[in-house]
């Protein structure tokens, strides 16, 4: 088990009321006492590879994203320069792995396509461009126990979803892992064991939080995702 001794943050963010939580380590919370995530499950979700509807929502936020955003200026929004500030405090650096809604917004705005992954994937994407959230997700059925969130340490080996081998980490990243493995370094990359696929009926969705990020605006994009995800792959939330 890859979980520290260390007592955890008594502040656990429910999940949805199974053994599934988040607690993060007294050593991440002492250095970022204004980080904050929150989580939903929602199952019984029906995962495929299109949906017309979705694509013609896409292009429609492609759309309004053009209107709102600027290239040469979007790394300089508030939520991305938060998000920015705290990936230099964690050992990754912004202009080689940008905040997951910063990297979505400059593909719209230089012309590229939105990535096609899945419907789950997709609704979920467009709810990050919308709100600017960095939001991971990850098969609750591949999620074993609780999640933690903590330092990494020197060494420690994450295998990011399309990495053909596991990457060794420097030590001083945040990861979260479940009670036997990592799942994701914060809040940039998802494991390859757990992502969504086609087979995926029970989903996890963590809204990621940075200091200066508020807990409405988490909120907000909890459920902007929440409602993308039901309306496009079906699916209730956990009772």
């Amino acid at each position: 088990m890859l979980q520290r001794n260390r007592e955890l943050d008594s502040k656990r963010y429910d999940l949805g009321g199974s053994a599934t939580s988040l607690a993060i380590n007294p050593d991440v919370r002492e250095i970022f006492p204004d980080l904050y995530v929150l989580v939903n499950i929602i199952i019984d979700v029906t995962v495929k590879k299109t949906n017309p509807e979705l694509e013609s929502f896409k292009e429609a936020v492609i759309t309004e994203t053009r209107k709102t955003y600027d290239l040469r200026s979007v790394k300089d929004e508030p939520v991305f320069r938060a998000y920015r500030d705290f990936f230099w405090k964690v050992k990754v650096d912004p202009t080689k792995n940008r905040p997951a809604a910063e990297a979505l917004i400059r593909r719209a705005l230089s012309g590229n396509p939105l990535p096609q992954i899945n419907t789950l994937v997709d609704s979920y994407n467009l709810a990050s461009i919308k709100t600017e959230i960095a939001i991971a997700a990850f098969d609750a059925d591949r999620i074993s126990g609780n999640l933690t969130m903590r330092f990494a340490d020197r060494g420690e080996e994450f295998l990011g979803i399309g990495m053909k081998k596991p990457m060794a980490l420097q030590g001083g990243e945040i990861v979260i892992q479940d009670e036997k493995k990592l799942v994701a370094i914060y809040p940039y990359r998802d494991a390859e064991d757990s992502k969504i696929t086609d087979y995926t009926r029970n989903v996890i969705l963590l809204f990621c939080g940075v200091p200066g990020i508020s807990l409405v605006k988490l909120g907000a994009a909890l459920t902007l995702a929440s409602d993308l995800v039901r309306k496009f792959c079906g699916g209730a939330a956990k009772p």
